[in-house]
C-alpha cells in the first residue's frame, strides 16, 4: 500500500440500510419499493472463498501488540499471537493473508526474520515510522496462518531485494531436501516445510515498490518470476504486481508482454470520501453528502474491475490469470487523540455498507476476480478488529465479513434489480447492491446493500428455478450511520435475529429497515 494521488442457494440477504447522521425526520420517510429477480436456473461462476482475503502489514499497531504479544506477555496467547485476535480470525474462516507488505514488502529482507528473537536485527520502518524489531518473522506469520486456517500470501521484495534472494526464501520455506537452507529451517524449529500457494514479486512497482514504468517492471517480473521454484510438491501461483484504479495501460503492458509467466495480476483501489489523499475526511464526523460521496466513490470498483478484466480478456480469453484485488477499503484521515498507531481509524455502519458493495461487486466478476484482501486485519484503515492492551473490538466491518462468509466456494447466480436511484442534490447513485449464490448443498445466499440513508426498502423478489420452505434471518442496524462500537462499548453494533420477511414459494417479500444489514437464509 502506498500513499499516492489516485482517481479515486442456505439464502442469505444482505441488506445494508443507512441513517442519515444529521436528526431523523419526526416523520419517517415512505418505503422505496424493489423487485429482484434471482437466477437459480443460470448459475455462473464458482465464488473463490480467497475473495474473502486479508491483509497484514508491518504497519503501525498492525502486527505488533495487535496481533503479536510474545510469549511472555500477560495477555492470553498462543506462542505470541493474542488468543481473541485467533478466535476471531478462525470465527470469520479467513482463507488466506497476505503479508509482509504492502510497501513495508520492498523493505523487507526476510533473514532478519528468523532465529533466535533476542539476536534479530532492528530495522527502520522507512514506509511507516519507527523500527522494527523483526520477532514476527517467517516461522511467526506461518504460525498464524496454521493456527487460523488460512493460506499463505507472500509479497517478495523486488525493490531493495535481488532475485537470488527471494528464491533461496522459498527454498528455506518449502523445501524438504538435505539443502543448508530447508536445515537451517529445521535448526530454527520448523522440520516440515510449509505449503506456500501464493508468491508475489513486488509490490506498487509504480510507486513505492520501486516507482518503474510497466515495460521495465515486466522484464524484471519475467527474471524474478523465473526463480520462483517448486519444491518438495508445493505449487505457487506467480503473482505480478498490477496497477491501480485506472492505471489501465499497466494492465495492458503486463498482460502483453508477461501474461504467460503470471497466473495472477494485482489491483489496488481505496474508498476516500472526498477523493483527495491531502484531506480524505473524517472516518467518523461525517454528513450525508461525505456518506453519498463515500458511496459513489466505492462503486467505482466495479468500473475498474470491468476495465482491467476486459484488457486481460484481450490477452488471456480463457481467464487463466486471476485478478487480485489485494488492496482495497476505505482510508481517512487518521483518528485524532491518543496516538493509536499509523493509519489507525475508527470503524463504522457506513464501513459495513462499504465492504458489502465491494463484496457484491466481487461475487459479480467471480469469473475473473480470484482473491481480494481488505486494507487491513487489525488496527489499521478499514480493520476487523480493533486492540488496546488486553481488548478487543469486533469491528461493523467484521459483522459484514462474518455474515458473507456463506458465499465462499458458493456457485455465483445472477441477479435482475429494479429500484429507484438514491440521489442527493444532482448527484445519485443505485439504491440497492445486490448479489447472491447457491451452495453445495443447495441453499441459496442472496446479499442485499440499501444504500440509501433515509428510506428503507420494500423488496419482492423472486426465484426462478427453484422453491423454499424455511427462511431464518439475522439484523445488523443501528440508530445513526456512524455508529460504532468502542472499547467503552464494544457491542453498539452486532447482529441481532430478524424475522420481517415473508416467503411463499418461489418468493419472498422483505422489509427492510434502514440502516440494517439482514441475512436471511432459505432453505
Amino acid at each position: 500500500m502506498n500513499r499516492r494521488p489516485k482517481l479515486t442457494v442456505c439464502v442469505s440477504i444482505l441488506l445494508l440500510t443507512v441513517f442519515a447522521l444529521s436528526n431523523i425526520n419526526a416523520q419517517t420517510p415512505e418505503p422505496y419499493k424493489a423487485t429482484l429477480a434471482i437466477r437459480l436456473d443460470q448459475p455462473r461462476s464458482v465464488i473463490n472463498r480467497n475473495i474473502y482475503g486479508q491483509f497484514a502489514e508491518h504497519l503501525g499497531r498492525l502486527i505488533y501488540d495487535g496481533t503479536w504479544v510474545g510469549e511472555n506477555s500477560p495477555i492470553p496467547n498462543t506462542r505470541g499471537i493474542r488468543n481473541d485476535v485467533i478466535a476471531a480470525l478462525k470465527e470469520l474462516r479467513v482463507p488466506v493473508l497476505r503479508w509482509p507488505g504492502g510497501c513495508f514488502a520492498d523493505e523487507y529482507h526476510w533473514r532478519d526474520g528468523i532465529g533466535p528473537r533476542d539476536k534479530r536485527p532492528r530495522r527502520p520502518n522507512s514506509s511507516w515510522g519507527g523500527v522494527d524489531t523483526n520477532a514476527f518473522g517467517t516461522h511467526e506469520f506461518l504460525d498464524l496462518c496454521e493456527i487460523i486456517g488460512a493460506e499463505a500470501y507472500i509479497n517478495g521484495n523486488v525493490g531493495s531485494g535481488t532475485p537470488q534472494e527471494m528464491m533461496e526464501w522459498i527454498e528455506y520455506m518449502t523445501s524438504d531436501t538435505d539443502s543448508d537452507l530447508a536445515n537451517l529451517r529445521r535448526r530454527n524449529g520448523r522440520d516440515k516445510p510449509w505449503k506456500i500457494p501464493f508468491f508475489a514479486v513486488g509490490n506498487e512497482t509504480w510507486g513505492c515498490g520501486g516507482n518503474m514504468r510497466p515495460e521495465f517492471y515486466a522484464d524484471v517480473y519475467k527474471q524474478y518470476a523465473t526463480f520462483i521454484k517448486n519444491h518438495s510438491g508445493n505449487k505457487i501461483q506467480k503473482l505480478a504486481s498490477g496497477g491501480y484504479d485506472e492505471n489501465y495501460n499497466w494492465t495492458e503492458v503486463l498482460m502483453a508482454q508477461a501474461a504467460k509467466q503470471m497466473d495472477g495480476l494485482s489491483l489496488h483501489y481505496y474508498t476516500l470520501p472526498t477523493g483527495k489523499w491531502d484531506k480524505k475526511g473524517s472516518a467518523t464526523q461525517f454528513g450525508e453528502q461525505e456518506w453519498h460521496a463515500t458511496l459513489a466513490r466505492t462503486l467505482r470498483m466495479d468500473q475498474y474491475i470491468q476495465k482491467h478484466s476486459a484488457i486481460m480478456d484481450k490477452y488471456d480469453p480463457e481467464k487463466r490469470v486471476g485478478l487480485m484485488v489485494d488492496e482495497w477499503g476505505t482510508w481517512y484521515d487518521s483518528e485524532p487523540g491518543p496516538d493509536m498507531g499509523a493509519l489507525y481509524q475508527q470503524n463504522t455502519l457506513r464501513d459495513a455498507i462499504v465492504a458489502g458493495i465491494n463484496l457484491n461487486i466481487f461475487h459479480k466478476h467471480a469469473d475473473r476476480v480470484r482473491m481480494t484482501n481488505i486494507a487491513q486485519m487489525t488496527n489499521v484503515l478499514q480493520a476487523m478488529l480493533l486492540t488496546d492492551k488486553d481488548k478487543l473490538v469486533l469491528t461493523p466491518t467484521y459483522h459484514v465479513f462474518r455474515m458473507y462468509r456463506v458465499h465462499q466456494g458458493a456457485t455465483s447466480i445472477p441477479v435482475e434489480l429494479s429500484a429507484p436511484e438514491y440521489k442527493l442534490g444532482d448527484a445519485s447513485v443505485p439504491s440497492l447492491s445486490v448479489s447472491a449464490s447457491r451452495d453445495a448443498e443447495g441453499r441459496v445466499h442472496v446479499s442485499v446493500v440499501n444504500l440509501d440513508a433515509n428510506r428503507s426498502a420494500e423488496i419482492t423478489a423472486t426465484l426462478s428455478g427453484g422453491a423454499f420452505k424455511t427462511v431464518t434471518g439475522e439484523v445488523l442496524t443501528a440508530p445513526a450511520v456512524n455508529a460504532m462500537n468502542t472499547f467503552e462499548r464494544p457491542n453498539t453494533l452486532k447482529p441481532e435475529p430478524f424475522k420481517n420477511y415473508k416467503l411463499a414459494g418461489s418468493q419472498i417479500s422483505v422489509n427492510v429497515p434502514s440502516k440494517s444489514v439482514v441475512v436471511l437464509e432459505l432453505r
